[in-house]
């Protein structure tokens, strides 16, 4: 035997197609899945098309819900206000969990220049 610090051993085995298992190529990396961001700080295809939305509305009020009347996700709007590019306007007393937002400079800057 060896020095126990010794690494084991293990024979080569072939893999599919006959080839030995070191000469396999890497795996290729997963391409990013569609309506993100292409760098980062960028909005995605979904928070872009929520405040493009706020461009046409007095004080750039964004909308609660979609164009097929689903409301929008939290998440999206939690992150566009983490990101400065909305903010929250006013609590509504009737539905205090709904996020009434508008856009900011930066929001109106990010979408416009499109």
């Amino acid at each position: 035997m060896g020095n126990p610090s010794d690494p084991i051993p293990f024979p080569r085995r072939p893999v599919r197609g006959g080839a030995l298992a070191e000469e396999t190529p890497a795996p290729r990396p997963k391409p990013k899945p569609r309506g993100l961001p292409t760098a980062p700080g960028q909005p995605t295809d979904v928070q872009r098309t929520w405040l493009a939305r706020g461009l046409d509305q007095p004080g750039g009020k964004l909308p609660l819900f979609d164009d097929a009347g689903k409301r929008i996700d939290a998440r999206t709007i939690r992150s566009c206000i983490d990101q400065g590019w909305a903010e929250p306007w006013f609590a509504n007393p009737l539905k205090p969990d709904w996020l009434v937002c508008r856009l900011t400079d930066a929001g109106r800057a990010l979408v416009a220049g499109d």
